[in-house]
């Protein structure tokens, strides 16, 4: 029997999920033309959710649901950043889903229910909440993956995904039970006391850290597990493509600091070094590969491998300072991967995919403002400074050489180099080199306002960084 149930506490997941069932109900009495209404009511709902997160935002920590479910700080910030991702990505997405006849009701309610996951895996308190958290994510993402079914290459994405994905989930459920089995609890707190205790089975604890450790960089797309990412992102319609870039990155990494740093901080030495091979690999295979890329999308694809090895110095760090850096990079990359996939969602059209890097040859002369957005994205992703992206690489730097790891700190510079050349080579691409077209490049208002307000903040935040980099310090304060 559930003595300590405290729903109220878990309020925005009861709205999202609430809200999610409602959409599904409305929309089988939407017809297409008047699908509008159901991106309204999806935004509503958003809305609503945003308002019970601020409602209780600095609340003192508390558990709910019999020790299932924690509210905290960190959670609170995670989940705010999620739903104005969430919100951005679906009005960027508008005009493309509707020009090729995919503006349906499910894809709204699948993001709803993905988005009701990813929740849970940021607040997950317990083995079993975080791994029905994840796996209601990764359902729904399938899904919408296939979502174009004339599409042979989002079949084939899809099918690749879903059978990766398993084998994923079946190395993080063998790894829990693993870490059970060594420490007899499921709740993050015990398994955070008997990791400590000395009398703990180490060996059982260790090869749980094993497989979970690989899950973990499963889901987050990191070398040796990334063999998905790209096929997945040039596979998946463009709107599916920013979905799994993005919000889902958010949520693997609170994902992560929950069963790494509150769960398993007893067993740090083991996944240290773990997270050091993965975290460099990562960086130096996924900067050289996308410099021989030609396709947009699958550039950024081999880009976010090594941007997610990056966000994991912060873990390799293994100290408070170095966590808030990789929540502090994490939440920069959210904000820079919507602005690079949705400059791709606004400049596509009707029998045109902007996912070719020829397509933003001459971009300048043919609509200089998107010019300048797709810019600062790129100087972002760069870590050029003045940009927010600076700000997240520095602070990942500064945390590794302050925890004496000074050679992952210079590899970590020389990768970002190499980076900076296939993102300036898309700077070139749109000033220097002559479009593929005369015709001037007309965009839909509203979204391109939205997104050049998104691309300003990686401005404003790369100047006035310190807001942010409190507000993450003090999530990492109170969770760790």
């Amino acid at each position: 029997m559930m003595t300590n149930v405290h729903l109220a506490t878990a309020l925005p997941e009861i709205i999202l999920l609430s809200g999610a069932c409602l959409v599904l109900m409305l929309d089988l009495f939407i017809s297409d033309r008047k699908r509008d209404y159901t991106f309204w009511h999806v935004q509503l709902v958003l809305l609503a959710v945003l308002c019970a997160v601020v409602a209780n935002i600095g609340a003192p920590s508390s558990f709910a649901l019999n020790g299932l479910y924690v509210h905290d700080y960190m959670g609170d910030v995670l989940k705010i950043a999620m739903i104005v991702g969430a919100s951005l990505l679906m009005f960027y997405s508008h005009d493309y889903l509707v020009e090729r006849d995919l503006y349906q009701g499910e894809f709204f309610v699948l993001i709803l229910f993905a988005m009701l996951g990813m929740f849970v895996m940021v607040s997950g308190a317990n083995l079993l909440a975080l791994y029905m958290g994840l796996e209601l994510q990764a359902l729904c993402l399938y899904g919408l993956v296939a979502m174009n079914r004339d599409s042979a290459r989002s079949s084939e994405a899809a099918m690749k995904y879903f059978i990766l994905g398993a084998l994923a989930s079946g190395l993080l459920l063998y790894g829990m039970s693993m870490v059970y089995g060594a420490t007899g609890a499921l709740d993050l707190i015990a398994i955070y006391k008997s990791s400590m205790s000395p009398g703990v089975n180490k060996t059982f604890l260790v090869l749980g850290v094993v497989f979970i450790v690989s899950a973990v960089a499963f889901k987050l797309g990191t070398v040796p597990y990334h063999m998905w990412v790209p096929d997945v992102y040039q596979g998946a319609t463009t709107p599916v493509t920013l979905l799994v870039a993005s919000i889902p990155k958010v949520a693997a990494f609170a994902f992560a600091l929950r069963l790494l740093v509150q769960g398993l901080q007893g067993a740090v030495a083991d996944w240290q070094m773990m997270i050091v091979l993965i975290a460099g690999l990562s960086m130096v295979v996924g900067n050289l590969t996308a410099i021989m890329q030609s396709n947009f999308k699958r550039m950024l694809a081999y880009s976010a491998i090594a941007n997610m090895g990056f966000m994991l110095l912060g873990f390799a760090a293994g100290s408070v300072e170095g966590y808030a850096a990789s929540m502090v990079y994490v939440l920069a990359y959210l904000m820079m991967t919507l602005v690079s996939f949705g400059a791709i969602l606004l400049l596509s059209r009707a029998g045109f995919e902007a996912e070719e890097l020829d397509d933003l040859r001459g971009l300048n002369q043919r609509n200089s403002k998107m010019a300048l957005v797709i810019l600062v994205a790129m100087f972002a992703l760069s870590g050029i400074p003045l940009t927010v992206g600076f700000i997240g690489k520095f602070g990942v730097i500064e945390a590794l050489i302050t925890s004496r790891f000074v050679w992952l700190a210079v590899l970590a510079v020389i990768a970002s180099l190499v980076g900076a050349y296939y993102y300036l080579r898309v700077v070139r691409l749109m000033y220097f080199d002559a479009p593929t077209s005369p015709e001037a490049i007309t965009l839909r208002r509203t979204p391109f306002v939205l997104l050049c307000a998104n691309a300003a903040l990686l401005v404003v935040l790369g100047i006035f960084p310190q807001t942010l980099i409190n507000i993450c310090a003090k999530a990492l304060s109170l969770a760790s």
